[in-house]
């Protein structure tokens, strides 16, 4: 879940209530307000090093585990960073037990990982197809195939992994999604599980997602509205506050449509009138070192780290379609016995 959302105290407190907490690799220098990050251009986090904080990480995953202790962590690696070969091998050596990787086909994960054969792989996909090239050149290079899979479908928060117009589009919705890709599954391993992902909001659609054919779901915005979730109060009442017609598509730097709330920074972006764009972070391959960025009207990195910092007028805040029915705060605890037996628990 990006930059601050889901990290120690999400993330532990998750896996202690019996769900799989995972943690997010990206912008781990901002954790703990910068306590583990040592250069600094323009006010933010210079290079990859320092965006990709392997201390900060380390110490996400040292205070996740002082709350769920033994119990299984993940970490959620974009393939589409700099530095993702060095952040998979960091993220195992930090004590993930399960990587999950989206935002690109992880054609490669399995090398990087490999000196941690325990740590299970997980990418996530948006089809079969994509599912069946990652199997097939994990099968033919590393002999070895997924240990589970996530279909995310185009009502998540953050990067879809669809055009702007499939995300609309009813043939690209996740319940048409579930049944062909379950079906690839089948083909590569019948016990390769599936997890559904994208608009999962409540306890039915969880039933519908696994009457469908899913083994599980990854759940995502819902979590903000949580007292353990590590995002500033700024960011949860944002969420409290906003309407349907608030959370829509944008363009991103990574080159795909992402959502989020519609805030003054999109009015900036809209009108080229937005904070200077200076690449300080080189956090995406896409981006081409801001070119892309400067193509969009803003930079990716510094905007995430702004809704993170509390900044409302040039922070960039991720959600899900969904976002706009947090209406109030629960405790982890809470929200995971209504998803498992009903809203009326």
């Amino acid at each position: 879940m990006g930059v601050g959302i889901s990290w120690s105290q999400l993330a532990g407190t998750v896996s202690l209530e019996g769900g799989l907490g995972t943690i997010s690799s990206i912008g781990t220098g901002y954790y703990q307000n910068r306590k583990f990050v040592k250069h600094e251009q323009f006010g933010r986090l210079a290079g990859t090093t320092e965006f990709y904080n392997r201390d900060a990480l380390f110490a996400i995953f040292k205070d996740a585990r002082a709350i769920c202790g033994d119990a299984p962590l993940a970490a959620n690696i974009l393939h589409a960073i700099n530095d993702y070969s060095r952040v998979v091998r960091d993220s195992c050596e930090a004590g993930a037990n399960i990587l999950v990787t989206g935002a690109g086909l992880p054609m490669n994960m399995p090398e990087y990982a490999a000196d941690f054969p325990d740590v299970a792989l997980v990418p996530i996909v948006s089809s079969p197809k994509a599912l069946k090239l990652i199997a097939k050149r994990w099968e033919q290079r590393y002999k070895r195939i997924p240990d589970g899979v996530v279909l995310e479908g185009p009502l998540s928060g953050g990067h879809q992994g669809f055009t702007y117009e499939q995300c609309f589009d009813p043939e690209y919705q996740l319940e048409k999604l579930i049944a062909p890709v379950v079906a690839e599954a089948k083909s590569i391993d019948p016990n390769l599980p599936v997890f559904a992902a994208g608009g999962i909001w409540d306890h039915d659609d969880i039933v519908r997602a696994m009457e469908l054919g899913a083994a599980g779901v990854q759940m995502g915005t819902r979590f903000i509205g949580t007292h353990e979730c590590d995002v500033p109060p700024v960011y949860k009442q944002l969420l409290i506050d906003c309407t349907a017609d608030q959370i829509e598509l944008i363009h991103s730097p990574v080159g795909y449509p992402a959502r989020g709330v519609h805030t003054n920074l999109i009015d900036l972006v809209n009108t080229r009138t937005g904070p200077a764009i200076r690449c300080v972070s080189n956090c995406i391959v896409p981006c081409k070192r801001g070119e892309e960025a400067r193509a969009v009207g803003y930079c990716i990195a510094d905007r995430l780290s702004d809704a993170i910092e509390s900044k409302l007028d040039t922070g960039l805040f991720f959600a899900g379609s969904n976002g706009y029915r947090i209406n109030k705060l629960l405790s982890v605890k809470e929200l995971i016995t209504k998803l498992v037996y009903g809203e009326n628990r």
